[in-house]
């Protein structure tokens, strides 16, 4: 993409790459940007890992994050942010992954031609995801050129709408944690025509999948390439003895050590047990036994100065934010908060929902203080919420009505 822009005359030394991205394509861009003697700068949603933040910045890249849940086209989200910064600043080029025709030709020229090669043509099916669909749509033009027959599968996280045909995506999930497939509308460089079976998978899916294939296979891949291999095995018990199957696994672990790697992190989002294998007596008591005050909590629209003052009186490091119907928006955490000031991005007159931090976990008071211990090893804190549920057990409040620090647990373990 960087070489194509730079032979139509777009690009120029001296000019800065911009690009709206989930991380591993403006990681490419800012390595190349870094041999080339470019500026980068990626747009990122909040959901994407830090590791990748810290490898971009490593880079050279300036790194602008957008609310998650403002997805690629509202208001705030990754695309109305990218433009905005295009109108905002000189000599900027959008490469734009999502219709850029150099992104699947890289996969039909490049990474294809490769297995072609490997396999000695040999390719009955084909396993990928699809983010932007640059790369199914460069497989699969590519080898079913070679092989008319070659089936091209994609995988598609339960919360993206991209699969076909519609009735695939519906859910009420709207959000997934694999990082870098799925979206709410099917890319411009996405081909369909190629894709012959679409397999959605769930996030405990992947991430199971991904953490076998490191501990069983020694492959230190990503959760999308666990949710590649999930679905392909599902769609291999279609072939017969003998044929192949190429799994693509686009990630490794790097980007996600913090993540679906830290059992703390998978225990924390219920994907794997937390088991009591030093047989704490206090493991399986509910959290509600643990003395809590009720939080002190704000709303969205106070200012980051006053935040920061209750938070001084209080002697706290974190609140909860809530809409003004009550229900929970996010936290103002201090090591957060100091971080988006330091670098800029909010200023103290600012309301605290554009320093919100989402990291958070929540659980119910009847979890056991052993999860919440585990959680507690690495987050700094967790809300503990009650759920106000109708006759049919559907949600229709959820209230804080605790919040537990590492402290807290300390506290009750050392007396218990």
């Amino acid at each position: 993409m960087i070489e194509e822009a730079e032979e139509r005359g777009l690009l120029k030394p001296g000019y800065t790459i911009l690009e709206p991205t989930s991380g591993n394509t403006g990681i490419g861009l800012a390595m190349g940007a870094a041999v080339k003697g470019y500026k980068c700068i990626v747009v990122m949603p909040d959901k994407m890992s830090i590791e990748k933040v810290d490898t971009l910045k490593a880079l050279g890249a300036e790194v602008i994050r957008t609310p998650t849940e403002a997805g690629f086209e509202l208001p705030g989200g990754v695309m109305p942010v990218t433009q905005q910064l295009q109108r905002e600043r000189p000599n900027i080029v959008i490469l734009n992954q999502f219709i850029n025709p150099g992104n699947p030709l890289s996969h039909y020229d490049g990474t294809a031609s490769e297995i072609i090669e490997q396999l000695d043509g040999k390719v009955d099916m084909i396993v990928t995801g699809a983010g932007t669909g640059g790369t199914v749509t460069g497989l699969g033009r590519k080898l079913k050129e070679h092989n008319r027959n070659c089936k091209v599968i994609c995988s598609d996280p339960i919360g993206s709408v991209m699969a076909i045909p519609a009735s695939l995506n519906e859910t009420d999930c709207k959000y997934w944690e694999v990082e870098g497939v799925g979206y709410e509308f099917i890319p411009t460089a996405c081909d369909v025509e190629v894709i012959d079976e679409w397999i959605k998978y769930g996030d405990k899916d992947a991430f199971e999948t991904a953490r076998k294939l490191i501990v069983e296979e020694g492959l230190l891949c990503g959760g999308s390439a666990g949710g590649n291999m999930y679905a392909a095995l599902q769609a291999a018990k279609s072939l017969g003895e003998g044929q192949n199957v190429v799994v693509i696994l686009p990630d490794n672990i790097r980007n996600h050590l913090t993540k679906f790697v830290s059992d703390n992190w998978m225990e924390a989002r219920n994907f794997s047990d937390s088991v009591n294998i030093h047989n704490h007596k206090w493991w399986d008591h509910q959290v509600s036994t643990i003395i809590m005050d009720t939080p002190i909590t704000i709303k969205v629209d106070l200012s980051i100065q006053e935040a920061v003052r209750i938070m001084k009186k209080h002697n706290l490091d974190q609140l909860p934010v809530l809409n003004h119907d009550g229900s929970i928006r996010g936290a103002v955490y201090l090591t957060h908060l100091l971080g988006k000031m330091l670098n800029g991005m909010v200023t103290v007159s600012d309301p605290v929902l554009s320093a919100l931090y989402k990291q958070y976990v929540k659980i119910g008071k009847s979890c056991s203080i052993g999860r919440a211990a585990r959680i507690l090893e690495k987050d700094p804190f967790v809300l503990v919420t009650d759920l106000g549920l109708d006759n049919y057990h559907v949600v229709l409040t959820e209230k804080v009505i605790g919040m537990l620090t590492q402290k807290d647990i300390l506290q009750y373990v050392a007396n218990a």
